[in-house]
């Protein structure tokens, strides 16, 4: 989904994109250090040389639309390294999720794939074990919690534990995007502190004439689970104290349910949001790329969405924009956030296998790749602990993702996409269940119910 992310279809313009990537490329080209020594490297298993060789390689590329970060890291590789070339597939966050089986298992399987969910992928055996690779780069000094949702055992559940199967490119985390112009056209103080006063900031715009919430929620892309899932941990961490709940259902843990009280009064909340008239009335219509369009132009105070439109909006609209944590139930709670890695995996009988992990290594710990990351996505770079986030600039919007990453960390809030568990679900189950809330077709229960159904029988498949 995501986001997870998730669920994650993310892609400004393209037009306004670029300028913007291709003056952080030229900073970034401007410190990468130089090619990689030939073939005396490769005494040291984590060297290029070791990994990639020194002839020339072609690495075949399969990546999510949207994401011209992941492409420039790509260009960026090749700077350095300029024995390996890339080709590139991309497509949809929903195409790559219905047909990551059949490509994987392809013939010529792609080097590199973005995976978003990867729990079937390794009980069908066609995802690479990444164990292999943990002692030689090092992936030991990462944080625990950030392979945590790249572990699954080899059963293809649960996840949480056994081998690693995917790395991520960054390190993503939701929240609220607002357009500072009409808050204040509205009169509305940012942030609120509680939910209570977000559904009055929602219903004052309202009554101002401007749309509270621009959002997505086309077919395969069920961008009002975003919202739904804020609902749920708030709703979630008032009953129970943690997210730890909607944790073990993204995670395939056994006897795991979303079918509970507080998910349900979440739905409801979500129901209420839609009755009252909060969001662009054709959502179901509107994929991820119109949201980001409209809201660029000015349509909606809100959106729900994750820090990897942070550098896009700095870049392209500096000061237009700000960001902000859902807020808690109650004053002073806990907050919480769909915070996963950008997953990309390597198939199990890819060509140039070790090389595909350099890279994937290379993307969290050279000094140039982390600058440009943040610089683009506006994410964590991920790596090890040690390695410091590379400096932005104060008080813009990457700022403002970064430092909420923090109390996030800090609170233990992470979760991660309800869209990521358990197989191709955000496609199948929860696009079309919100889709038929958000028509007046369904019931919040029913909406619970339905996906728990769905959820079971994919875990239950052979």
């Amino acid at each position: 989904m995501k986001p997870a992310h998730r669920s994650r279809r993310r892609g400004a313009p393209a037009a306004l994109r670029w300028p913007a990537i291709a003056t952080l490329l030229a900073a970034a080209f401007a410190t990468s250090p130089p090619a990689a020594p030939p073939a005396a490297a490769a005494a040291n298993p984590a060297s290029f040389a070791a990994n990639c060789g020194t002839k020339p390689v072609t690495l075949q590329g399969y990546f999510e639309t949207g994401f011209p970060g992941t492409v420039e890291l790509t260009k960026l590789f090749t700077k350095q390294y300029p024995n390996v070339t890339w080709k590139i597939r991309e497509d949809p966050f929903a195409v790559i999720t219905q047909d990551a089986p059949l490509v994987l298992s392809s013939p010529n399987p792609p080097d590199l794939m973005r995976t978003p969910q990867i729990t079937g992928l390794v009980k069908d055996h066609i995802l690479l074990n990444l164990d292999r690779f943990y002692k030689i780069f090092g992936w030991d000094k990462f944080p625990a919690s950030d392979l945590e949702q790249l572990r699954v055992d080899p059963s293809g559940r649960p996840q949480g534990v056994g081998p690693v199967w995917a790395m991520g490119i960054n390190y993503s985390m939701t929240g609220v995007f607002y357009n500072k112009a009409l808050a204040a056209k509205v009169g509305i103080k940012l942030p609120p502190a509680t939910l209570a006063q977000l559904d009055e900031d929602m219903a004052k715009a309202k009554a101002a004439g401007v749309l509270p919430v621009e959002q997505f929620d086309s077919a395969g892309n069920g961008g009002l689970i975003f919202p739904l899932q804020y609902l749920m941990a708030d709703y979630t961490i008032a009953a129970s104290g943690s997210v730890q709940p909607i944790n073990a259902w993204v995670l395939d843990q056994p006897h795991a349910t979303i079918v509970t009280h507080a998910n349900l009064l979440a739905v409801e909340h979500l129901d209420q949001w839609i009755k009252d008239g909060y969001f662009n009335a054709d959502a179901n219509a509107v994929p991820y790329s119109t949201m980001m369009a409209r809201f660029e132009h000015g349509q909606g105070l809100f959106i729900f969405d994750g820090d990897w439109e942070s550098g896009n909006l700095d870049h392209n609209f500096p000061g237009k924009y700000g960001f902000f944590l859902f807020p808690p139930l109650k004053a002073g709670g806990k907050q919480a956030a769909m915070s996963a890695p950008l997953t990309y995996g390597i198939p199990a009988t890819a060509k140039h296998a070790s090389c595909a992990a350099y890279f994937l290594n290379w993307v969290q710990t050279n000094p140039a790749a982390r600058a440009l990351n943040v610089a683009v996505y506006g994410s964590n770079p991920g790596g090890p602990a040690s390695l410091p986030i590379p400096p932005v600039k104060p008080g813009t919007v990457t700022a403002q993702t970064l430092a909420a990453g923090r109390v996030i960390a800090k609170e233990d809030g992470a979760m991660g996409f309800i869209a990521n568990a358990a197989g191709p679900i955000d496609a199948e189950a929860w696009t079309p269940a919100v889709q038929k809330l958000f028509g007046g077709q369904i019931t919040p229960q029913a909406v619970l119910t339905t996906v728990q159904a769905d959820y079971e029988q994919e875990l239950s498949a052979p």
